[in-house]
């Protein structure tokens, strides 16, 4: 047909990054290598003079951004709109996960078991909820 374009199927997008306001880009950095096993990618200099660490694995990143000087709102994320409500970690052994966070000495919440899988919670020092998952 005259002017119809084929349309063919389409390759998903991936994710790549997401980048999040954090009070110290580099102590939330070793926090995540130390719990997950990542790595960190690239650090520097970024955007409206703020400095960013790029943290995860090589195909998947979070870039942990902060502003020379921070005044934000303590307010709870789930309240306002276009804030992130907690980031989902994805691991094979939720067990052996759990203890490497407690044994940080930060403190787990919130263990459900549901379809896909089992899942708890955790706040890092800048208050920001973590959810870590896994379907095994």
């Amino acid at each position: 047909m005259k002017g119809k374009r084929s349309l063919k199927k389409m390759k998903p997008a991936l994710f790549e990054h997401v980048n999040v306001t954090v009070s110290d880009p580099k102590k939330t950095a070793a926090m995540l290598v130390d719990l997950f096993g990542w790595h960190v990618r690239w650090e520097g200099p970024s955007k409206y003079d703020g400095y960013t660490v790029h943290v995860g694995t090589d195909d998947e990143y979070i870039a942990l951004y902060a502003l020379p000087k921070q005044d934000r709102p303590d307010e709870e994320s789930y309240y306002r709109t276009g804030a992130v409500n907690h980031f989902g970690i994805l691991v094979e052994d939720l067990d052996a996960t759990e203890k490497r966070i407690l044994a940080s000495g930060i403190k787990t919440h919130s263990h459900q078991t549901y379809d896909p899988g089992s899942r708890f919670y955790f706040h890092d020092h800048d208050g920001i909820e973590w959810e870590v998952v896994s379907y095994a």
